[in-house]
């Protein structure tokens, strides 16, 4: 033991505790802007189909036709893993995970079409076609056959459609309480917002619902389609998507690129308008930094090119959708469209692939973390949270076993939980 230091200080204790007083209405502010990620599971993707296509088998048929797709094009790991580049150790892996899940839970998130793929119709057909989904989605909770997330895209709130898009909220979610009550698994799409107003009108519409029914005040919140260059630049320079979020009033929980609208909104041509051209990566770029934080989720868009016909255009087609699956990863964007039967092999196989091969380096580091041990990389709480977050989602989809996590994290679930979502102050302490 060395000679103890004398310690020493010159403020008044009235000088913290002023400068806590006049910061309180910072934190506050803070916890309500900012309460971070809900810790709740986020769905890889989600698909989109008409509503009056949508069926109680759908689920089942979109899981089945993609399996047909792998046995017509890739009936076994090593031709699958050919097409898409995958390694020698990531083929049997990724491809047995891929048939499994498709088998198991082919949909993960399913949102039945009001908007463009339903059109405009009727308004008879249109009310008697929200009845039957809710009585459908109701029915598939029930059964234990629905998808872990399941609802509706509704018509935007533009004078044109919007008592159109309202009445159809309406009558799906009346049908729901009345058949069987809200699901745990709602999830409620807005499209085309342009600004920030239309998001407050919705957390009215909603709020007007809870109350009719006696619902908790927020218990219903809803994704914001971002689709125009207005919810990303406004008028006066600001980034309006920042400001829709606020004017959700806590019940947003998405923020979904929609690839096509927007990129023809900013005068993009049909053959150039996918998901990685330079204007889809800005408008997300904006989108999730206005997010970060809030506890709001990104979406990317989709790909239009299809995987039909012969195998060499699926293999085509699934090459540049796993691609652009992998990119969208990389960059933190955890969710994505679907837009056919047939991209959710490429859509499980770049998941399962994105977490398996980078499994075991962030086990070991976050293992030598908990463990307060050292190793070639000095982690910090900041990356501990995104270690552990990465486990927990490979976790969610399949990719990877609660057992082989264990194994080589020694970490329970609610141990990578506890890491995921840090107190505030922590992640501005440094790693012990």
């Amino acid at each position: 033991m060395g000679q103890q230091e004398k310690v020493a200080t010159s403020l008044a204790g009235t000088v913290s505790e002023e400068i806590s007083a006049s910061l309180a209405p910072v934190d506050a502010e803070l916890e309500r802007r900012y309460p971070g990620d809900p810790g709740t599971r986020q769905p890889v993707h989600t698909v989109y189909v008409p509503g009056d296509v949508f069926a109680a088998d759908t689920i089942r048929s979109w899981g089945d036709r993609a399996l047909a797709a792998l046995d017509e094009h890739a009936p076994d790991a090593a031709s699958f893993a050919a097409v898409l580049g995958l390694s020698d150790d990531l083929a049997e892996p990724v491809y047995s995970r891929v048939r499994a899940k498709l088998e198991r839970e082919p949909v993960e998130d399913l949102r039945i079409d009001f908007e463009d793929g339903y059109g405009n119709r009727p308004d008879a057909e249109e009310d008697e076609a929200a009845a039957r989904a809710a009585r459908l989605v109701c029915e598939a909770y029930a059964q234990g056959t629905a998808a872990p997330y399941m609802g509706i895209r509704m018509k935007c709130m533009e004078a044109a459609v919007r008592d159109r898009g309202i009445r159809t909220l309406d009558v799906f979610l009346t049908g729901l309480m009345e058949t069987g009550g809200l699901p745990d698994g709602l999830v409620l799409t807005l499209p085309k917002v342009t600004y920030p107003e239309q998001v407050t009108a919705m957390a009215r519409l909603l709020e007007a619902f809870e109350k009719a029914h006696g619902l908790e005040p927020g218990r219903i919140g809803f994704e914001i389609q971002i689709e125009t260059s207005q919810s990303i630049l406004g008028p006066d320079g600001t980034a309006t998507v920042a400001r829709m979020i606020q004017a959700a009033e806590g019940r947003a929980t998405g923020l979904h690129y929609g690839t096509f609208d927007y990129s023809a909104c900013l005068g993009v041509s049909a053959a150039y308008q996918a998901s990685d051209h330079p204007a889809a990566d800005h408008a997300k770029a904006v989108m999730q930094v206005a997010a970060a934080g809030t506890g709001v989720r990104v979406s990317d868009g989709s790909t239009n090119v299809l995987p039909v016909g012969p195998t060499e255009k699926v293999h085509d087609a699934w090459r540049l959708h796993f691609g652009l699956t992998r990119r969208a990863l990389a960059r933190a964007y955890y969710q994505g469209w679907d837009m056919h039967p047939g991209h959710i092999p490429t859509r499980y196989a770049a998941v399962f692939a994105f977490y398996r091969e980078g499994f075991e380096q962030a086990a070991g580091r976050l293992a030598r973390y908990a463990s307060h041990t050292g190793g070639d990389v000095m982690d910090e709480p900041a990356t501990a949270k995104a270690l552990s977050g990465y486990l927990l989602r490979g976790l969610d989809c399949g990719a990877l076993d609660t057992a082989e996590v264990a194994r080589l994290t020694g970490l329970t679930r609610a141990d990578l939980e506890g890491f995921a979502a840090p107190r505030r102050g922590d992640l501005t302490a440094s790693a012990q």
